[in-house]
Formats: structure tokens, C-alpha cells, sequence
């Protein structure tokens, strides 16, 4: 197995989707008469929903094969491997795929809460979609006039530079001046500011790691020790995010864990604790968490020079558990639930449609 794995992105899955739901009444001309009546009224509806309205009807048209409006696709997304790193640098993180502790998504979705920014809030899960919209920051709000939103779930992953993570990538090192398509802030990594090539590191616009504004709370970071052989990982992110990924941590990946007595712990920047810049294998969610390695130190992440290469990743790592903590935190990490938070008057009248066109089909 490669010991500089790359990150994985959504990919089909291909499978089987059993269409015993296609009556043989539809071969009646009446039943004809019917579907193209309901048909019309749907596509009706469509035209009249918002970006986010529709793309909750995609969702659950697709988890559930409605006739008539579900394309009977066999395709499902999934985390899979893919060559090559993220935007902004060079190579990628942990690689994909279940392996060792089988990461990926353990079931339903978890709620992570509410989330504040950007002069609004929002539902977030493990589930989450995260959402295509975006809408300008107001002016009185913190960092006015910026955009918020923009990223989904397809756009998470990284690479080991710190600026990567954004839907699109985004040239160049660094966040300084740059909107939060997950609602999310970019990490920050505290300490003295620098000067040179690796100020862009310590940029001070998002506050110190202790920073209470910070959408999910200050910053934390979990550790997680393999037990063959001995690797010590940290994830770094809001409370919100770090207190998620390690119940889902724990249960994706707990066969390669040397213990399960894990507890989120305050961050105080880099220059007095773990993790340091240099030590980071991946970023996601528009660098608002990191994913680091004890040990590693990637030279790379002294220098605003996108083409300086990165430093391998040591060939005596669990490789195992590396794999599993990046399918799981791409799997899991919280998003905004997009389309699907709060269900407005419009929303439940959305998912009314869909339940009429069951019975409509249940009656042809």
C-alpha cells in the first residue's frame, strides 16, 4: 500500500435498483391519461421552487424511486479514491476507502446543532448536504460583504495546503480575504505572526484559536493513536466539529485505535501545542479542519509557493487508520443541511407534492 495515499472524492457506486413499483395498470390508457395529468402538474411545481427547494426534491426522489418523476438510475454516490491531491497544493492526504477500521458513513446522519454566520443560522448534521446557494453577507455582521455558502459535500476535500478545501479550488496559499461556503471559518493557527514566505499561516483576520465567535465554538483538537504500529493523528476544528468527528471517528475506525478514551482538548495556537502547520496531511471544508500527522513535517507549508512540492509522508505509518480518518471525516464532518434545515411553509409543501404523487401512481 502507498504510503503518500491521496484524498477521495464522490464517484458513482454502481449498483441494483429493483423497479417492481411500474404497474402493469400503466399500460392502460386511462392510467396514461392520469400520469400525463400529474406530470404536468409536477413539472408545474418544479418551475416555482428555489435552488435549495430543488435540490431536496432530487434528494428524495432519489433515495426513494417515485414513477413517473425518478429516474431509474442505479447510480449512488460514495467516497472512493482518486489520483492526484486537492486545489492548492501538491499531493493529498489520507487515501480513501474502507480499510482497516471500514471508515465511512455509519448510518442515518447525526445533528451537530445549530450553526452562526454570516448573519444567519443553520442546521447542521453529519449528514449534511452543506448548499449551492450563496448569499452575500449583510452589512453590521462580521466580515460584511463577503459570501457565504457555495460548498456541498463533493467539495471537502483538500491537500495539504493550508487555503485548499474551497469549492473550485482557489489559487493560491492562505485564506486572508475570502468567503465561507460551509458557513465555517478557516483554522486558525495562532502565534506570533510571521514574516516572509509563511506569514500567509498566521494570518490574524479569524481571531485567535480561542475565539468564541467562531462559528461551532473556539477551536479543538482530538488525538487518535493506532495500535499497529504506533501513529499518533489530531484533528483540528471548532468545538462543534471535533466533539462530531470523534463520536464518528470512534465508530468507524475504532478497530485500529489503540484506545477509545478520546476527549476533545483546547487549542492555543502552534507555537505552544499540537498540531503545527507543517504537521497537517489534509485539509477539508474549505480549511476550516486539518487532519495532522506527529512527526511529519512538510516543508512545503513554510513558503507561499505553490509549486514547492510536499514532503513525502513517513513509510512507517498505519496506513490503516490514515485511510479511515480521511473516508470518515469526509464522510461525516458536519455541513450546513442546505435544503433541508428548517422546513419552511414552501418545503412542507414540497414534500405534501411528493406524497400526492405516491398516491395518484398508488391509485393508476
Amino acid at each position: 500500500m502507498s504510503s503518500d495515499p491521496s484524498p477521495p472524492i464522490f464517484l458513482p457506486h454502481s449498483g441494483t435498483i429493483a423497479h417492481s413499483l411500474r404497474s402493469s395498470a400503466f399500460r392502460s390508457s386511462a392510467a396514461h391519461k392520469s400520469s400525463s395529468f400529474v406530470t404536468s402538474a409536477w413539472r408545474l411545481h418544479i418551475s416555482s421552487l428555489t435552488s435549495d427547494e430543488r435540490l431536496l426534491t432530487n434528494a428524495l426522489t432519489t433515495m426513494v424511486f417515485v414513477p413517473i418523476f425518478s429516474s431509474p438510475s442505479t447510480e449512488r454516490r460514495k467516497l472512493w479514491r482518486r489520483k492526484g491531491g486537492g486545489g492548492g497544493g501538491k499531493g493529498g492526504g489520507g487515501g480513501g476507502g474502507k480499510s482497516g477500521g471500514s471508515g465511512g458513513s455509519s448510518g442515518g446522519g447525526r445533528s451537530a446543532g445549530t450553526i452562526s454566520s454570516g448573519g444567519t443560522s443553520r442546521g447542521a448534521s453529519t449528514s449534511g448536504a452543506g448548499t449551492r446557494s450563496v448569499s452575500n453577507i449583510p452589512s453590521g455582521s462580521l466580515f460584511a460583504g463577503r459570501t457565504v455558502g457555495g460548498g456541498t459535500r463533493t467539495d471537502v476535500y483538500g491537500s495539504r495546503a493550508y487555503g485548499s478545501g474551497y469549492p473550485g479550488g482557489v489559487a493560491g496559499k492562505g485564506t486572508a480575504g475570502r468567503g465561507f461556503p460551509f458557513f465555517f471559518w478557516p483554522i486558525a493557527f495562532g502565534g506570533t505572526a510571521a514574516l516572509g514566505t509563511s506569514a500567509y499561516l498566521h494570518n490574524s483576520e479569524y481571531g485567535n484559536p480561542r475565539n468564541g465567535s467562531r462559528p461551532g465554538g473556539e477551536q479543538q483538537t482530538a488525538t487518535f493513536i493506532s495500535n499497529n504500529p504506533q501513529t499518533t493523528f489530531r484533528v483540528l476544528a471548532d468545538t462543534t466539529t471535533v466533539t462530531s468527528l470523534i463520536q464518528s471517528i470512534k465508530e468507524d475506525c475504532g478497530s485500529s485505535l489503540a484506545s477509545q478514551d478520546i476527549t476533545a482538548t483546547a487549542y492555543d495556537g502552534s507555537d505552544v501545542g499540537l498540531p503545527k502547520p507543517e504537521q497537517v496531511v489534509q485539509y477539508y471544508r474549505a480549511s476550516s479542519v486539518a487532519l495532522s500527522l506527529d512527526g511529519y513535517n512538510n516543508s512545503a507549508a513554510f513558503t507561499d509557493d505553490t509549486s514547492t512540492p510536499d514532503t513525502a509522508l513517513p513509510s512507517n505509518i498505519d496506513t490503516n487508520l490514515l485511510n479511515c480518518l480521511n473516508t470518515t471525516i469526509g464522510n461525516e464532518v458536519p455541513l450546513v443541511d442546505g435544503a433541508m434545515s428548517a422546513l419552511t411553509q414552501s418545503n412542507l409543501g414540497l414534500v405534501g407534492a411528493i406524497g400526492l404523487v405516491w398516491a395518484l401512481c398508488g391509485m393508476m
